[in-house]
C-alpha cells in the first residue's frame, strides 16, 4: 500500500515536471555542485528577476518529464547535480541571468537547454546570452531609422537649395 502512494507521488511529481517543460519558453541546466548557499541564493534572484525560476529536481523525475515531452536528448545531460532553469515569459533575460553567473562562477557549468522547443548545447545558450536585449534592439533600431532620416532632410535640404541657386 506505501509503495503505491510513492508511486502515485512520483508520478504526479513527474506529470508536474513535464507541464513545465512543456510550457516554458526556456529551460536551462546547469551543474550546482560546489556553490555557496549564498551564491545560489544570489542566482535564484537574479534569475527571477530576469523572468525565470531555478528549480532543484531529482534527475530522475526530470529525465522522465523531458523524455515524455519528447526532449530525450535534453534527458541524456540530466547526469549528475542540476538545477534547472524555467521561464515562460522571456528567453533571452533568464539564459544572461546564468550565463554570467556561471563566468563569475566556475562551478557552475551550463549543460544545456530547451529554447522555444528546440534541444540546445552550452554554446547555444552561450549565443542567446550574447543577444542584445529586447529594449537594446529597439534602440539601435531607432538610431539605424533616425540616422536614416537625417540623411534624407540633408538631401533634400541639399536639392532645395541647389534648385533655387538655379
Amino acid at each position: 500500500m506505501a509503495n503505491a502512494t510513492i508511486l502515485e507521488q512520483k508520478a504526479l511529481e513527474v506529470s508536474e515536471a513535464g507541464k513545465r517543460v512543456k510550457e516554458a519558453k526556456v529551460v536551462i541546466a546547469f551543474d550546482y555542485q560546489g556553490l555557496t548557499v549564498e551564491a545560489f541564493q544570489t542566482l535564484r534572484k537574479a534569475v527571477r528577476a530576469a523572468g525565470g525560476e531555478v528549480v532543484v529536481l531529482k534527475n530522475n523525475i526530470s529525465r522522465r518529464a523531458c523524455e515524455a515531452n519528447g526532449y530525450g536528448q535534453f534527458a541524456e545531460k540530466l547526469v549528475g547535480p542540476k538545477a534547472i532553469i524555467f521561464s515562460n515569459e522571456n528567453v533571452v533575460e533568464p539564459a544572461k541571468a546564468v550565463y554570467d553567473f556561471a563566468k563569475a562562477n566556475k562551478q557552475a557549468v551550463i549543460a544545456g537547454g530547451i529554447v522555444e522547443g528546440a534541444v540546445v548545447d552550452a554554446t547555444k545558450i552561450a549565443e542567446l546570452a550574447a543577444t542584445p536585449s529586447y529594449e537594446t534592439l529597439l534602440t539601435q533600431i531607432a538610431a539605424g531609422m533616425l540616422g536614416t532620416v537625417s540623411q534624407l532632410a540633408i538631401g533634400l535640404q541639399q536639392l532645395v537649395e541647389q534648385m533655387e541657386a538655379n
